[in-house]
């Protein structure tokens, strides 16, 4: 694990993926082993919980010094409560939104989150196609955050690539989650460097 950790320490974040087979169809770790991450990573864990009941156990991953927790809206019983909660402990508090959630419902409470995560997949599985679909929800959400003047960073998550990484950024996306375009790589680094140049380019302006 250190190993793989090294080879992307030109990453701004470490995206922790923890899913508990029940609001997703997948396993991983939780919290022992992301404390384990935490302790080796070179950069900042950015951990996004594809978990029932957040409320109860979000806040356990800021104790551990995750750098920014993201729950799922769909799974939270309170998510401004529990995002105020998240950002008392000293994490930045993220929210994110599955394909078939719509975003207005984060319009007013925008100022409440660091971070709102724009699935292009369906959470539980790596290596999905992106979903184009997605941009124009990008886009009304963006335009909302300008809108407000709101500091939130918008974050998309899955199918990231060079070729994909230009339609999020032009729709208005400041934050990449890629994976297998990352580790798949030759030289991880690299492909970070050339994701990081390509969004730059294509960032909405």
């Amino acid at each position: 694990m250190q190993a793989e950790l090294a080879r992307i320490d030109g990453a701004d974040f470490v995206h922790v993926d923890v899913m508990d087979n029940h609001f997703v169809p997948n396993l991983t770790f939780g919290p022992q082993m992301v404390g384990r991450v935490q302790d080796t990573s070179p950069v900042p864990l950015d951990v996004h919980l594809m978990i029932d009941d957040p409320d109860r156990w979000a806040p356990e991953y800021a104790e551990l010094g995750a750098a920014s927790v993201t729950f799922h809206l769909e799974a939270a019983t309170e998510p401004v409560a529990l995002a105020r909660r998240l950002r008392s402990i000293g994490a930045r508090a993220g929210v994110a939104i599955k394909p078939a959630t719509a975003v207005e419902s984060l319009f007013d409470v925008l100022d409440e989150f660091d971070q709102i995560l724009v699935m292009t997949v369906e959470p539980g599985f790596g290596g999905q196609s992106f979903m184009p679909e997605m941009m124009p929800k990008l886009s009304l959400l963006a335009a909302e955050v300008r809108r407000r003047g709101s500091a939130v960073w918008l974050q998309v998550d899955g199918g990231i690539s060079p070729s994909t990484i230009e339609q999020a950024a032009a729709a208005g996306a400041d934050t990449f989650v890629a994976g297998s375009a990352v580790f798949g790589a030759d030289d991880p680094d690299a492909a970070i460097r050339a994701l990081r140049s390509t969004a730059d380019r294509h960032r909405h302006r």
